[in-house]
C-alpha cells in the first residue's frame, strides 16, 4: 500500500514537472536567466551576433542562412527534434525589435535547462526554428524598410528583396506546422477606444480574403487563448486583437495561405515599463504557446479568451497633454485657456525623444499617458512657435509674475518656473501638477 502511494506521488510529481511552469514561474525564470542586457531598440546587428555567440557557447544550434542587401548575416536558431515544426521570425521591420530579445532569452533558457522535464517534453515533441533579425540593415538604421526602401512584409509575392526571398525559402523547404510573425505596433495603440495602451496584441491570421476558418486557425485560436491567460496577470487590461484585414502581399497572410497558419504578435508599449519588461512578457507568452502544443493542452483549451479580446483602437491616446495652458497676455488682455497634446516619435531607447505638438485646443475625449494641469501658468514655446508640428519645448511662468514678454533673451532674463524639454522636467518638476487618474 505504502509503495503504491509513493508511486502515485512520484507520478503526480513527474506530471507536474512535464507540464510547463506557471506564468509566474516563467517570469521568475526570465528574471534569473535572461542574457539580453540592452533595451531591444538599442540592439544592433553586432549586438545580435554577440548574443548568438553566447548561445553557441551554451550549445544552441545557430547557423547563417542568408545575407541582407548590405551583406549582413541573417541567422537561424534551432531547438528540439520533435515532429511538430514551429517557425518564428522577428524584426522584418528594422525598428520593431522587442521579440528579437525575447527569442534570444528563450533559446538560452532551453539550452541551459534541457534536462528539466517540461523542457525535455518540448524538445521531444517540437522542433523550433527562429530567425531573430530578418532585416539587419533596417535594424542598423532603425528604420522599417530594408536598404532598397522596400517593406519586406509587403514583398511576399514580388520577392524583390533578398530578405523576402530567404524567408519564403525557409518556409517552403521546411513546411512548418505553425508560424509566429513577431512585430511591434505603435506605442499609442489603444485597447479598443479606451485610455489603455495595447501593450501586446494578437491575431490569428487568415489565409484568404473570405476569412475562411481552417483547422489550423482554430488550433491557433486555442494557443493564443492560452497565451492571453498567461500574460493577463502581468498586464491586466492591456491586451488587444490586431486588425484582421486581408493583405494579399503580406507574409503572415501568405504563410497561412501556403499551409503554415500564422499567429501574429504585435508588441506595443506600456507607460512606466521598459522595453525589456515587454520582452519578458513575450518570453512568458511564447513559452506558454510551446508548452501548450508540446503537451497537447491546447487541444482542450477554449477559444473564448481570443474570441472576446477587444480590438486595437487608435486616435484616443497621446504621450502628454497639458491642460489649461495660457499664452502670455497680449496688450494686457488675458487669453483663453487651451490644451496641448504632445506625441513622441519612435526612437532607440538610448536616444533623446523627439516630441512634437500634435494638437492644440479643447482636447476633451483625448487621453494623455501623462497629463498636467498647467492652469495658473503662462507657457512659451522655447522657439516662440507654439503650433501643431513644432517641437514640444515649453517654458512655464506663473501668471502673477511681471515679465517683458517681448524680450529677445526671455529665458535668460526671466528664469522660468518650470521647463519641459525632451520629455522631462529639467526645471521645476512638480510645480505643474500631474493629473492622477
Amino acid at each position: 500500500m505504502r509503495k503504491a502511494i509513493v508511486s502515485s506521488l512520484i507520478a503526480i510529481f513527474v506530471s507536474l514537472n512535464i507540464a510547463a511552469q506557471t506564468p509566474q514561474e516563467l517570469a521568475d525564470a526570465w528574471d534569473s536567466t535572461h542574457i539580453t542586457n540592452k533595451e531591444p531598440s538599442d540592439v544592433r546587428h553586432a549586438d545580435l551576433k554577440a548574443y548568438l555567440e553566447k548561445l553557441r557557447s551554451q550549445g544552441v544550434r545557430v547557423e547563417e542562412v542568408g545575407r541582407s542587401n548590405a551583406q549582413r548575416e541573417i541567422y537561424q536558431m534551432e531547438f528540439g527534434s520533435g515532429p511538430i515544426k514551429i517557425f518564428l521570425w522577428s524584426q522584418m521591420h528594422g525598428d520593431e525589435p522587442t521579440a528579437t530579445s525575447a527569442l534570444i532569452d528563450i533559446f538560452s533558457f532551453f539550452s541551459t535547462h534541457k534536462d528539466t522535464p517540461w523542457v525535455k517534453t518540448i524538445a521531444e515533441k517540437l522542433t523550433i526554428r527562429a530567425v531573430p533579425m530578418l532585416n539587419p540593415d533596417g535594424a542598423e538604421l532603425y528604420t522599417r524598410r530594408n536598404l532598397q526602401g522596400i517593406d519586406i512584409n509587403r514583398d511576399a509575392l514580388a520577392l524583390a528583396t533578398p530578405e523576402a526571398r530567404l524567408l519564403k525559402q525557409l518556409r517552403d523547404r521546411w513546411q512548418p506546422h505553425i508560424g509566429f510573425n513577431l512585430h511591434n505596433q505603435q506605442a499609442l495603440t489603444a485597447v479598443d477606444h479606451t485610455a489603455k495602451q495595447a501593450a501586446i496584441s494578437f491575431l490569428v491570421v487568415y489565409g484568404d480574403a473570405r476569412k475562411t476558418e481552417t483547422n489550423g486557425m482554430i488550433m491557433n485560436k486555442r494557443i493564443v487563448s492560452e497565451m492571453i491567460k498567461a500574460i493577463e496577470p502581468f498586464i491586466p487590461g492591456h491586451i488587444a486583437r490586431y486588425g484582421d484585414e486581408w493583405t494579399p502581399t503580406a507574409f503572415g497572410d501568405n504563410f497561412s495561405a501556403w499551409g503554415t497558419p500564422v499567429i501574429l504578435i504585435e508588441t506595443g508599449a506600456l507607460v512606466g515599463k521598459s522595453e525589456l519588461y515587454l520582452a519578458k512578457i513575450n518570453f512568458i507568452a511564447m513559452m506558454t504557446a510551446f508548452s501548450s502544443v508540446a503537451t497537447a493542452s491546447q487541444a482542450s483549451a477554449s477559444t473564448q479568451p481570443y474570441d472576446t479580446l477587444p480590438h486595437n483602437g487608435s486616435g484616443t491616446l497621446v504621450n502628454y497633454i497639458f491642460r489649461g495652458m495660457q499664452l502670455p497676455p497680449n496688450d494686457g488682455r488675458r487669453p483663453a485657456a487651451f490644451d496641448v497634446a504632445v506625441t513622441a516619435a519612435r526612437r532607440r531607447a538610448s536616444f533623446l525623444p523627439w516630441l512634437r505638438i500634435a494638437r492644440v485646443g479643447n482636447l476633451n475625449g483625448l487621453h494623455g499617458l501623462e497629463e498636467y494641469d498647467a492652469s495658473g501658468f503662462y507657457v512659451v514655446q522655447r522657439f516662440r512657435n507654439l503650433k501643431v508640428g513644432s517641437t514640444a519645448e515649453f517654458l512655464f511662468y506663473r501668471t502673477d509674475r511681471v515679465v517683458d514678454w517681448d524680450a529677445e533673451d526671455l529665458e535668460t532674463r526671466y528664469e522660468p518656473d518650470a521647463i519641459f524639454s525632451a520629455g522631462k522636467w529639467i526645471k521645476g518638476e512638480g510645480r505643474i501638477a500631474k493629473v492622477l487618474f
